[in-house]
């Protein structure tokens, strides 16, 4: 969908056709909306095929007719199985317009075409650049919160039962910081290369906007990082409570069957077809169960006597070095 914006008194405003310093809006493009930008807006297919390739990364670059920026910005959608990611946005600077184009929907955007920031002219190219990425690295600052605080109600409901829709939920958000710190990383390439090269000309006061942003997407560089290494440390924790847990219950699965074991030989030995000792005596069979129970019994018996040796080995030094301090 092409939208066409022009700068108002304090508002944008939405328009049918094409005025000086306007804004053109392409978002959920469609192949007739491309083969337009191409046709009408003389952009070239190659950049226009970088721009929808969703792992186009952050760049910069001076065509005869125009400047082209891509950046990425960070999406939310919840019909997708990784929610937080991050796609490319084209910024492309005509001297009498500025067109952008989205493969999706984007609350940056949004943002910008609803007036929220203040003071904010499409007639300013740079400085439309510099707000757009600006609400960018909020909206990453934003997502890596909401991430932040699913991991910690995840881990809340893996602290009560480890189930694997909870770590497949864990893999979800370790894939959204992987693809923002990825974005975050090319924004900071760009933000640095538009200081230092002269491909665009910033005012005193957009410069200190400039810094800004740069500080706002470094922040969130660390933060994606931070919360990227946290959970790493909690899928490992929770990967080793699972395998001690399978330990656990493969270490009782084992003492019941060598408990089972001797009445299994007694019952096989007394079984077999062929004859055999009190084999007409009436209660042989009360005595062959008796004998299974009681050597299930002394197995178990034995086996319990020896874990609680085991246990007071362990914990004997620590009980004596209490009893010395107090």
């Amino acid at each position: 969908m092409i939208t066409i914006r022009t700068q108002g008194d304090k508002k944008l405003i939405t328009s049918d056709e094409l005025a000086k310093d306007c804004w053109v809006d392409a978002r959920n493009v469609s192949r007739e909306d491309l083969s337009r930008l191409e046709n009408e807006y003389h952009i070239a297919q190659e950049l226009l095929a970088d721009i929808m390739d969703p792992d186009e990364q952050a760049r910069i670059e001076k065509e005869d007719e125009y400047t082209a920026i891509i950046v990425r910005l960070p999406i939310y959608d919840e019909s997708f199985e990784v929610k937080h990611y991050a796609v490319p946005v084209g910024i492309i600077l005509f001297n009498d317009k500025i067109i952008t184009i989205c493969q999706r929907s984007s609350d940056v955007l949004d943002d910008l075409a609803s007036s929220r920031i203040r003071d904010f002219n499409i007639r300013n190219k740079s400085a439309f650049v510099l707000n757009l990425m600006g609400r960018a690295a909020l909206g990453y600052l934003r997502a890596l919160k909401d991430l932040n605080k699913s991991t910690n109600r995840i881990e809340r409901e893996l602290q009560k039962s480890v189930k694997n829709n909870e770590l497949v939920q864990l893999l979800t958000i370790q894939k959204s910081l992987v693809f923002f710190t990825t974005s975050l990383k090319t924004n900071e390439l760009l933000l640095e290369k538009l200081q230092k090269s002269a491909l665009m000309r910033f005012k005193e006061d957009e410069q200190e906007l400039l810094e800004d942003v740069l500080t706002d997407n470094t922040q969130a560089i660390e933060m994606a990082n931070i919360y990227s290494s946290i959970l790493t440390g909690t899928m490992d924790a929770f990967a080793s409570v699972i395998s001690n847990n399978l330990n656990m219950v493969m270490k009782r699965l084992t003492i019941v069957s060598i408990v089972l074991m001797i009445p299994s030989m007694v019952s096989g030995f007394f079984g077999m077809n062929v004859e055999l000792p009190f084999q007409h005596n009436p209660f042989a069979f009360a005595g062959i169960l008796g004998v299974s129970v009681l050597s299930a019994a002394v197995g178990a018996l034995m086996l319990g006597e020896r874990r609680k040796k085991k246990i007071a080995a362990i914990t004997l030094p620590y009980t004596q070095n209490l009893m010395v301090h107090r």
